[in-house]
Formats: C-alpha cells, structure tokens, sequence
C-alpha cells in the first residue's frame, strides 16, 4: 500500500505539491483547482457543503480541516457570501460575518500549524477603491472610500492583516470582475446583448476593471513565486467605460444595436431580479501596478482579446 502523508502526497519518491482552497466550490475555485491541477498540484478544497469530493468546514471554527494545512505550498481563501444581492440589514451582516470570521479562523488556523504554507492569499475587492471616472487607482495612489461596500473591504483586509505569522507571505488580492465563458459576469453580458438589451448602463462613463480567468488563474501562480506580500490589485491593464465595453461585445457577437438602460431602470431592474445597481453602475477604474512593476505578463491585455476569446 502506498504511502500517504499530508505533508503532500508522497507516492514512492514522489512528492506531490499541495494547495489548499477555502470556499473553492465557485467558479474562481473551480477555475483554480483545474488550472493548479493541470499543473500536478493536489489541491484541498474546504465547503460548507457536505461532499466526497471536497472537505467541511463551516467558516468560522476550527476543525480537521486544519490538517490539510500542513505541508501545503499555499493558502487560498475565496470564502465569502455573494454579494449579488439586495443590501437587507440581513444580507449586508451575513457578506460581513462570511468574511471575516473565514479570514479569522484562517489566520488562527495557520497559526497553529507546524509546517505550514508559506504564502496566504486572501480575497478582497477592487470594490474598496472610490467611483472614479477620471483618476486610475493603483495599490499606492488609491483612493479608499466609506461606504458599505468599501468598509466590507476594509474591514475584510484589517482582519487579514490582524496577525503577523512568521515565515508566511501574506496577499491580499484586489481583484475585478473575472470574466470566463462559464462564469462570472460574462455570460450574463452575453445574454442581455444578444436579447437587444446591450447598450450602455447609466451614462456609460463609468469604468469596468476585468480580468480574464486565464489570467485570474495565472497571476495567482505567480503571486506563488514572487516576492511580493500586500494588497495587489489583480485586474488586467486597460480598464474600459461601460459604453466602450458594451460596443466591442455587441460586436464580438454581431450584434447590431442595443437598447441603452438608464439609471432608474438599472435601479427598477436590480430590484426586480434582487441584485444592487452599484454592481452595474460604480466606476472600477483600476490599474495592476505591482503586478506589472513585479513582471507579470497577461495574455489579455486588452478588452478586444478578451472578449473574442470568450465569444469563440
């Protein structure tokens, strides 16, 4: 019988590296999981659901799941309630509570262990940035408002950073809407253009920060290697205006016209189908300099290329 140890999968003399994913059932954990897997990674995906296929936890005490931890190469916490949804004093506690207690039990769980990863990374938003027309935000000129989504952030990121934890480089990552043909924002987008109903939200003025998943994914490995620790803002370099954005995917699917939606039908139609405008219509104006500064390099720069690989 093999071997089995959890400081990795050691099979004979190999050694299998190890990632550990919390709240990985999504499609940024599932997209992550494929793409480290490819790679010969084991990768430990903690759920509050119940399945063979993945480990329990409940986001917020201590349990056997901590012993995944041990040997792993990396920790990754995507754990948090949508927050595509209307803001109730209900909905608005349990975004709050579903970050911060998976972060803080993280952090006392990585405490705790022996031989344990050396980088964290750690959700957060480029969400925590103010609506910006007309100045870009990058990781050192940022502006960080207040209000209920941008405190979510702040207070998201304090929690991370609470504890220092020798040895372990801690990231915190920014990131935009992700866009992929099978999750995320795009095949919504896709849906509503094709239906006549893609034209520009609002005034269109307000910028869209995007990054593809393929880059998602590949920009998380490099964050592995590098040597940077922080907040990073992972968003691809050419954020767009909404009106920019809606024309090139009108033309991606040939789409002919359409139909532009103002700000009190964005707000009518957020209501009707129980999600916020402010997903639609505050301006993300984004730019990923220390990944660049660091030498990451995106097969998806532009929207054009995005987009086309989506539609494909």
């Amino acid at each position: 019988m093999f071997p089995f140890l959890w400081k990795g999968l050691e099979i004979g003399s190999i050694l299998m590296k190890k990632i550990v994913i919390a709240g990985g059932t999504g499609f940024l954990g599932m997209a992550l999981k494929n793409y480290f897997e490819e790679k010969g990674f084991v990768v430990v995906t903690l759920s509050r659901k119940r399945d063979p296929k993945t480990t329990y936890w409940n986001g917020k005490d201590l349990g056997e799941w901590t012993e995944h931890l041990e040997g792993a190469t990396a920790l990754i916490n995507l754990a948090g309630k949508s927050v595509d949804c209307r803001y109730t004093d209900k909905n608005k506690a349990a975004i709050l509570s579903s970050r911060i207690d998976s972060t803080r039990v993280l952090n006392l769980a990585m405490e705790q262990a022996v031989d344990k990863p050396k980088v964290f990374i750690n959700s957060s938003t480029a969400t925590i940035y103010v609506h910006s027309e007309t100045t870009i935000n990058t990781e050192e000129t940022g502006v960080i408002g207040d209000d209920f989504s941008m405190n979510i952030a702040k207070s998201w990121e304090k929690e991370f950073y609470s504890t220092t934890i020798e040895n372990v480089r801690k990231i915190a990552i920014r990131s935009s809407i992700v866009m992929g043909k099978d999750g995320g924002a795009f095949p919504k987008l896709k849906t509503i253009t094709r239906l006549g109903m893609g034209g520009k939200q609002g005034n269109g003025n307000q910028f869209i920060s995007w990054i593809h998943i393929n880059d998602f994914c590949k920009a998380i490995d490099f964050l592995f290697s590098s040597q940077l620790s922080g907040s990073v803002n992972v968003t691809a370099p050419q954020p767009r205006p909404n009106n920019e954005f809606m024309g090139i995917l009108r033309k991606e699917l040939s789409v002919p016209f359409g139909i532009s939606q103002s700000k009190w039908l964005v707000e009518l139609g957020s209501a009707i189908i129980g999600s916020e405008s402010e997903l639609l219509m505050k301006s993300r104006y984004v730019y990923p300099q220390r990944l660049l500064d660091a030498g990451f390099k995106f097969d998806y720069e532009t929207v054009e290329d995005c987009l086309k690989e989506l539609v494909s």
